[in-house]
């Protein structure tokens, strides 16, 4: 398993290795039923990510054909992507990227007034805005304003004008610097950007933790057009460990994560931050929401959480403003 996690391909090797195309993969990959990242100017896959999406798209082919010996698995793949976008129309939507968003639906899923919720994985400013346009019914954010110091309420005002709505704690967490076990660029924070001698792998544009990064950036007076590897992105926080691990870039900014130790990557803690779920004001009242905030203040709901490392859920299910 770990030879099969640690081993990077090109988009061109998954093409080979699914038989699709190319711009197949690129897609996949941008609608996040791929997970990819970025090196340098260059887009990679891990095995490990290829091998999920295969035994995905195993039951996919199945369904859509009847005889999985006989599917086109670049028809399969682009059934799937059609098959994504009608259930994001017509099915209810969570929309956010933390797995404790995947505990939350399925605890709605077996409550008495609760419905079988889709995911959709993006990230914190692409989540709201989903939310602002109907695509999703929950939005979850982690967008930290450095003008005022406040957490997602400033964002939902400006991304859902003139859409009350209501905001609602899920945890408090830690962002922090990943860095190589036994941190041999002694990196201690943000500041430390301003090195010439110090590259990075960010995430994505939306994402919290790169709008954290961005903010700290302004703050200190630090241009990104000095920072070594500013451009180079990845989707999720493994695609940062792994960057660094394999020697690619010296830190990264993210969460607090379990896996960390494990993939020989020490964590600096800079900020503590807020991760919330957002809901339409006029939706509140109807039972399926009602079933969220119910969910969201059951014991065995934070049960289930406190066995995430790093989530404080003292104010789980607390309203926290409404807008």
């Amino acid at each position: 398993m770990d030879d099969l996690e640690n081993k990077s391909l090109t988009p061109q090797e998954v093409a080979e290795i699914l038989k699709i195309s190319k711009c197949t993969v690129y897609e996949l990959i941008k609608r996040k039923d791929l997970n990819g990242y970025r090196v340098g100017n260059k887009v990679r896959v891990d095995m490990l990510d290829v091998e999920e999406y295969k035994n995905k798209s195993k039951s996919i082919k199945t369904k859509k054909s009847g005889n999985p010996e006989q599917a086109q698995p670049e028809r399969a793949a682009a059934a799937e992507l059609d098959s994504n976008r009608d259930d994001r129309r017509e099915s209810f939507t969570i929309c956010g990227q933390d797995s404790l968003l995947d505990i939350l639906c399925r605890h709605l899923g077996r409550h008495p007034r609760g419905v079988p919720a889709l995911r959709s994985y993006e990230s914190s400013y692409n989540a709201l805005y989903s939310l602002y346009r109907g695509d999703a019914n929950v939005a979850a954010a982690h967008i930290w304003d450095g003008k005022t110091g406040d957490y997602n309420i400033p964002y939902v005002e400006r991304m859902l004008p003139g859409i009350p709505s209501v905001i609602i704690r899920l945890a408090a967490r830690m962002q922090g610097i990943y860095v190589l076990k036994g941190n041999p660029r002694k990196i201690s924070g943000f500041e430390d950007l301003g090195r010439k001698n110090i590259s990075i792998i960010n995430r994505e544009p939306g994402s919290g933790s790169r709008i954290l990064l961005d903010e700290y950036l302004k703050k200190l007076g630090i241009s990104i057009s000095k920072i070594k590897g500013y451009e180079n992105e990845s989707n999720s926080p493994m695609g940062l460990t792994s960057a660094i691990a394999k020697g690619h870039a010296d830190m990264a900014v993210g969460l607090e994560l379990p896996f960390l130790k494990i993939r020989q990557i020490d964590f600096i803690p800079a900020h503590k931050e807020y991760y919330d779920v957002v809901i339409k004001k006029a939706h509140i009242d109807q039972p399926i929401y009602q079933a969220i905030l119910d969910i969201m203040k059951s014991e065995d709901f934070k049960m289930e959480m406190h066995g995430i490392n790093g989530y404080d859920l003292t104010d789980c299910g607390k309203i926290i403003a409404e807008t």
